[in-house]
């Protein structure tokens, strides 16, 4: 029996920040919480993606589990009222409504920055870890495939994909335009996960900005700033750094601020001092705001300015659902397919099972030639026998009448009787 495939989603369309940093899934909470959903509702096709900007849960059952897994996620995350957060989720409960929404996200479309990079690793990831254990039955796997070569279509077809606008890129796009009249504005990224990594990336389209990169594991700070050219300190050493630095990017992961109000009060401000906070949690006391001369953004008020780029991804936008839209066709249609396999393998097993029986009954003193002659005709008669209730349930799945055409065809070969002699 095929399940509806649900969806349960608190994103930025309906969640401040100050929200989604509680709710957020880091990697082991997210294992931790396959795992109970595994052995707590027996699920198979189950996929959990949290980004700084969503966490979402996509499954497969008959009944609503909604307000269940909200309560597990607050049980994994030490939440005990999570319910008071019920009304930040969208709950999608109709098979077709949560696939497109998987595909939405999965392109980019509901990207806090339309056609966000990111996204479509981020799914892979969250997709191989269901992988893992055992949580992607031949549902999840043919969608998530069928996702993944939708993706490639829009890179291929359209101009959905290029240039870079991603909430990194956003934040670059922030820093030029607030330190346009700053000469070789100095930049500290703290940081260099994936976000972190784009960001310094990006930042070449500032290049007289002179860039220095900290992180906790210096190895992987320094290898991107060789790469980069720019320059690589010790994490010990970036609150120091602080001082010097006109911009201050931070995108590390700590459960706690890392830069407090109390620390950004003892920095040497003559002018300006530009805080970007690009973590969830967020990494940065919002109350720095109050010192003279701080300015902070985070990713809720990063906004991208009208760019080129931005403006050829929202022209883009129809092509972009267009091709989603083939592809759930094309999906449904497999879907369908599924839906009548059982019944297609139960009359070539009943079949199978009644030439087997004739074959042994009239063949017992046939020579071994006359066996095999006899054996070729019988199967030959079956596959011909079986081509016009296959094609027929086959168009039914395409007319939404398979259900009616599966009961015609068990009755007319009383296959569930014949099944039940063969257990």
């Amino acid at each position: 029996m095929q399940h509806n495939f649900r969806a349960i989603s608190l994103s930025h369309k309906n969640a401040p920040v100050q929200i989604r940093e509680v709710i957020s899934l880091d990697e082991g909470s997210i294992h931790a919480l396959l795992i109970k959903l595994k052995d707590f509702f027996s699920l198979t096709d189950t996929l959990i993606l949290s980004t700084c900007n969503r966490t979402e849960v996509y499954y497969s059952h008959e009944l609503d589990l909604s307000t269940e897994i909200i309560k597990l996620i607050g049980l994994e995350k030490g939440i005990s009222n999570v319910v008071d957060y019920l009304e930040y989720f969208n709950i999608i409960n109709h098979d077709r409504d949560s696939i497109q929404h998987l595909f939405k996200v999965s392109m980019g479309l509901e990207a806090q920055v339309v056609g966000d990079m990111q996204i479509s690793n981020q799914v892979k990831r969250a997709y191989q870890m269901s992988a893992d254990l055992d949580l992607a039955g031949p549902f999840l796997h043919r969608l998530m495939h069928t996702v993944f070569f939708s993706s490639k279509r829009v890179v291929q077809e359209t101009a959905f994909k290029d240039g870079a606008a991603s909430v990194s890129y956003a934040a670059v796009e922030l820093i030029e335009e607030l330190t346009s009249n700053t000469y070789q504005p100095r930049v500290l990224l703290i940081g260099v996960g994936e976000i972190g990594e784009d960001v310094a990336k990006n930042m070449v389209n500032i290049p007289d900005a002179k860039v220095t990169i900290s992180n906790r594991t210096f190895e992987k700070a320094k290898s991107l700033a060789d790469e980069l050219g720019y320059d690589a300190i010790p994490f010990e050493q970036c609150m120091d750094a602080m001082n010097d630095a006109d911009v201050v990017v931070s995108s590390i992961m700590k459960s706690e601020p890392f830069i407090t109000k109390s620390f950004v009060k003892s920095l040497d401000i003559p002018s300006y001092k530009l805080f970007v906070d690009l973590s969830v949690p967020r990494s940065i006391e919002t109350t720095i705001e109050d010192v003279p001369g701080v300015m902070l953004y985070n990713v809720d008020n990063i906004r991208s300015k009208a760019s080129e780029t931005l403006e050829r991804r929202l022209a883009a936008v129809p092509e972009v659902e267009r091709i989603i839209e083939e592809a759930i066709e094309e999906f449904f249609n497999w879907k369908k397919g599924m839906m009548v396999s059982p019944t297609i393998n139960k009359l070539k097993n009943a079949l199978e099972q009644i030439r087997q029986e004739e074959m042994e009954r009239f063949l017992k003193n046939a020579d071994s030639g006359q066996v095999a002659m006899i054996d070729r005709i019988t199967k030959s008669m079956m596959q011909k026998v079986l081509k016009v209730p296959v094609v027929q349930l086959r168009a039914a799945c395409l007319r939404d009448d398979a259900d009616q055409m599966i009961n015609i065809i068990s009755d007319l070969f009383d296959l569930e009787k014949i099944s039940e002699k063969k257990e």
